[in-house]
């Protein structure tokens, strides 16, 4: 039986190397184009709501997994937060799809607003990229059971994945009428 050291040291190096090669392997397929590579794939316009909708569903799971925790259901809280992150995980297959078969929409808002929404998307960006490693390893020590820590560190996970799920539908929200149709 591993002690609860060794399960975090068991997976620092994998939280390092998903931390680094998940935002690399977005970024790099993000510029992919299949169809202007010369493949024949239908573009998955169908794909943007579907994607908006998991971050929305990913909020609201993760906030019924806090008030769970809160109320002392570890159980339910544990199935939540799984839950939570194959949204997560499914969001960014769809994501990265999308963007390999269908060409970038640009934001046609004018004047403040336009500000609003690059200020919006950019703290999204950012923050899923820091969001990585932080439910990576609050994770991981919920899974060491060293829940002190998960506690701690959860408490800096939470609203920065709160923030990212829901600046995902506010982003989708924003952009989806200069989609084409």
């Amino acid at each position: 039986m591993e002690n609860n050291t060794t399960i975090e040291t068991k997976y620092n190096k994998l939280i390092i190397a998903l931390s680094v090669i998940i935002p690399l392997a977005v970024a790099v397929l993000f510029g992919v184009n299949l169809r202007k590579m010369g493949y024949d794939v239908q573009p998955l316009t169908f794909l943007p709501p579907i994607y908006a909708t998991i971050n929305g569903v990913t909020a609201i799971l993760l906030i019924t997994a806090v008030l769970a925790i809160k109320k002392g259901n570890r159980k339910v809280h544990e199935r939540l937060m799984k839950l939570a992150i194959l949204c997560s995980v499914l969001f960014l297959v769809m994501y990265v799809a999308y963007h390999m078969t269908s060409d970038s929409t640009p934001f046609g808002g004018e004047g403040a607003i336009r500000y609003v929404y690059f200020f919006i998307l950019i703290t999204h960006i950012v923050l899923s990229i820091a969001i990585i490693p932080l439910v990576l390893i609050t994770y991981v020590k919920a899974l060491a059971q060293r829940f002190d820590k998960h506690k701690k560190i959860a408490k800096i996970t939470f609203p920065i994945w709160l923030y990212v799920a829901i600046t995902g539908v506010i982003v989708y929200l924003m952009i989806s009428p200069y989609y084409a149709n």
